[in-house]
């Protein structure tokens, strides 16, 4: 029995950023905001690795019929991102922090357990 579709999209949503916020904690990351929300958008984890902040985009799926859930962070939904980023440090007064764009790409079990979990620490940049 597949589970994970007897979700609806928000608690989709909501169970897979508990799954990646764990396995994130689990790697050392230490989680500063969630769902962070803008007139831009929305921010899905905001963490800190060492003294590096990370806008992190958190990408489930339950198969790889249409590819690997990383793959979806296409370069529109990276700019989206970077622009956010953006709001967030102006909005924080964050001048001189280094900062870092991650995916975290879960791959769910159909009773929606983790299968698979990647971090990819830097999967893009934002440029000039």
């Amino acid at each position: 029995m597949n589970a994970w579709l007897g979700l609806n999209k928000r608690q989709q949503g909501t169970k897979g950023e508990d799954l990646a916020v764990e396995h994130l904690r689990a790697n050392g990351y230490r989680i500063l905001a969630r769902n962070v929300k803008s007139k831009f958008g929305e921010i899905d984890c905001i963490a800190q690795e060492g003294q590096t902040l990370c806008f992190i985009e958190i990408k489930a799926r339950t198969s790889t019929t249409f590819g690997w859930p990383e793959e979806s962070v296409h370069p529109q939904k990276q700019w989206r991102l970077i622009r956010l980023a953006r709001w967030y440090l102006q909005y924080k007064k964050l001048d001189d922090c280094p900062v870092r764009f991650d995916v975290i790409s879960l791959l769910l079990n159909p009773d929606g357990s983790l299968a698979r979990a990647r971090i990819i620490p830097g999967a893009f940049e934002a440029g000039a």
